[in-house]
């Protein structure tokens, strides 16, 4: 996965589109620890260097959000064990408990990323874990309705600021190259979330009446405490940006720095906040173009991880084998996850290599539109189940490429931290619509809801996808041509640097 590190003479090679000039005035004023060794010498420290960064990263951030998506998703394996009928809950008061979540959620996202920067991600990740750990637990000590409404709300407010958070975190790790596939194996533990949920909430079931509660209360509380000591851990574990990382060496994160600024990035340095980040980042028609490709995405995303315990619990007891147990159930959504989590890793693999990620985004959604349409119009159970693995692969995998691909094109510090609050933030939104579109009433074939999922993939995720692609190619052609010179004239030099993507060498990724 290492990308080569060298001079500026091969660095105008490697990027051949932005101006040899550009680069040598980036480079100018950073210091180069690897200053006189050769290419080959240098490539041996970059591929070191980036190992080390996959290994102190990737992993544990990636079980962080395991366990945000499994917090945040396992009530739907609590429902099939019971939770609606012994908290006496109608259908229409379930799907409320799941909407009062993505309000909080998304409300809270735009301001986190701030956060996160103004508080160090060592301090803000693992404190906001902590809290939605304790919701979490709590959880699973609700009596009635109004009870679990009041902790999902909470649950919502404090796990608004990882997803979003972790997404620009790493952004400002690696080079645009790179990224995707680090950000598919990061998201990939939703998908392992959705699999490895299905298997632990059957395993936890079995504790049905030990200390007087039910099996799905001891999902919510043994995840949750799980939670809260991942999130302790994690004061440990999680580190703050380049210029900062406790388990870089000095001669490492000026590596880090440089290797951003050859990739025209200014991510890992300092820059005070102000609010004219906030409105570059209101005003740019790729934060917006990016909100609606990711709101086809996420609102299938949790359309399906929220409902498929129930869609394939219908699809067992009216069509498969008698002797149905909620254990079943669960086990059977464990296979399209799996499917789901490969694909989403090796998509992203693609997307960094041939630096398409709006055509990988419009492939997968295809897939995605061909599960759905299968839920809704096939008569087999068969054929239906199948329709969840393609579902499961069309959605998940654009999850992470659509963050990338909107990462790679929003260049500065704080405009990339408020625009990905915004997409993300508006993303989550729609959960709210996803929350309410499988009803009890349309049960076994639930056409609303397919149907509603159907809409969002072709309309949000396949047609924003082109949208945005055909935008961006366009745009691209207007600063070769020399069209969007006249942004920079009468600037110096650290005034043109200020533009991040408004500067008129910057070409955006596809």
């Amino acid at each position: 996965m290492a990308t080569e590190i060298v001079d500026v003479d091969k660095a105008a090679r490697l990027d051949p589109e932005m101006p040899l000039d550009v680069k040598s005035d980036r480079l100018a004023n950073l210091e180069d620890p690897d200053e006189g060794l050769s290419d080959e010498e240098r490539a041996k420290i970059d591929r070191k260097l980036l190992w080390k960064l996959d290994l102190r990263l990737l992993p544990w951030l990636s079980l962080l959000y395991l366990a945000s998506f499994l917090d945040r998703t396992n009530i739907g394996n609590a429902k099939i064990d019971g939770l609606s009928k012994q908290l006496g809950m109608t259908a229409n008061q379930y799907n409320a408990t799941l909407t009062i979540f993505f309000v909080s959620y998304s409300v809270f996202e735009p301001v986190t990323n701030v956060l996160l920067k103004r508080l160090r991600p060592s301090i803000f990740i693992p404190s906001i874990m902590i809290g939605w750990g304790i919701c979490m637990t709590l959880m699973g000590t609700v009596h009635n309705y109004s009870g679990l409404m009041a902790v999902r709300w909470f649950l919502g407010l404090t796990e608004a600021g990882l997803f979003p958070g972790i997404g620009y975190f790493l952004s400002c790790w690696y080079r645009r190259e790179e990224f995707g596939v680090r950000m598919a194996i990061f998201f990939s533990a939703a998908a392992l979330a959705g699999s490895f949920g299905g298997l632990l909430a059957a395993a936890i079931a079995n504790m049905d009446g030990v200390g007087g509660k039910a099996g799905w209360a001891w999902i919510f509380i043994l995840e949750g405490l799980a939670t809260v000591v991942i999130g302790v851990a994690s004061f440990w574990c999680v580190y703050d940006f380049p210029d900062q990382a406790r388990f870089l060496s000095e001669k490492d994160r000026a590596r880090v720095v440089r290797r951003l600024a050859l990739d025209a990035q200014s991510s890992a340095e300092h820059e005070e906040f102000k609010m004219s980040y906030f409105w570059a980042s209101v005003k740019d028609w790729k934060t917006w173009t990016g909100a609606i490709v990711y709101m086809g995405a996420d609102g299938s995303l949790y359309a399906f991880s929220l409902f498929v315990p129930t869609i394939i619990s219908e699809l067992y007891t009216t069509n498969f084998l008698s002797g149905y147990s909620s254990i079943r159930a669960q086990l059977l959504s464990v296979p399209p996850y799996a499917a789901a989590a490969i694909l989403t890793v090796t998509v992203g693999f693609i997307a960094d290599r041939t630096r398409q990620r709006g055509l990988c985004n419009i492939a997968t959604s295809i897939l995605g539109i061909v599960g759905f349409s299968m839920l809704l119009g096939c008569q087999s159970a068969g054929a239906r189940y199948a329709g969840t693995f393609l579902g499961a692969m069309g959605i998940y995998p654009a999850i992470a490429n659509t963050i990338s691909w909107s990462s790679n094109n929003i260049e500065g510090v704080y405009k990339r931290g408020v625009s990905l609050g915004f997409i993300i933030g508006w993303g989550n939104l729609n959960g709210i619509v996803s929350s309410n579109i499988y009803r009890e009433a349309d049960a076994p074939r639930f056409y609303p809801g397919h149907g509603t999922v159907l809409a969002y993939l072709v309309v949000f995720l396949f047609g924003g996808s082109i949208v945005q692609y055909v935008l961006l190619r366009r745009e691209n052609a207007k600063r070769r041509r020399g069209e969007r010179d006249h942004w920079i004239e009468g600037l110096d030099q650290n005034e043109i640097e200020l533009l991040g993507d408004k500067r008129p060498d910057f070409m955006y990724t596809l």
